[in-house]
């Protein structure tokens, strides 16, 4: 099974919250089953830089990236973004993570319950997981 990785999931272990031994089970667990948006790294780096911790972003594209795969939404479907908003109630970056996962037909997981609205594509909220 090929996995998209969402923010939340590394951002549980980089910002060193509760969940970050399940989130780094999981990733140890699935290591080349693993890909991560664009969209999820650039959001990663906004977050760590706001927070002051570039040399925890340094050590993510060092470590993590050489071991994941960076996908990002094909320019013919971001059209697709607006229908997933009005037909799930999606916010923008959950439509994208969405988008991706269906274009490349990857299941979703995450820790975000928003995704309980997808329907067509498979999800595992990792909060679920033992």
């Amino acid at each position: 099974m090929m996995f998209l990785v969402d923010t939340n999931i590394f951002l549980e272990i980089l910002l060193k919250q509760d969940r970050k031994e399940d989130c780094k089970k999981f990733l140890d667990n699935n290591i080349g089953n693993l890909n991560i948006t664009d969209f999820s790294l650039h959001s990663i780096g906004v977050i760590l830089f706001r927070y002051g911790k570039e040399d925890v972003f340094q050590k993510f594209i060092e470590d993590v990236l050489p071991n994941i795969t960076l996908l990002s939404l094909p320019e013919e479907m971001y059209k697709e973004i607006i229908e997933f908003r009005k037909t799930m109630n999606l916010d923008f970056d959950d439509a994208y993570q969405y988008g991706v996962a269906k274009y490349f037909g990857l299941k979703i997981v995450t820790m975000d319950r928003d995704f309980e609205k997808v329907k067509d594509v498979e999800v595992e909220f990792l909060q679920d997981v033992a």
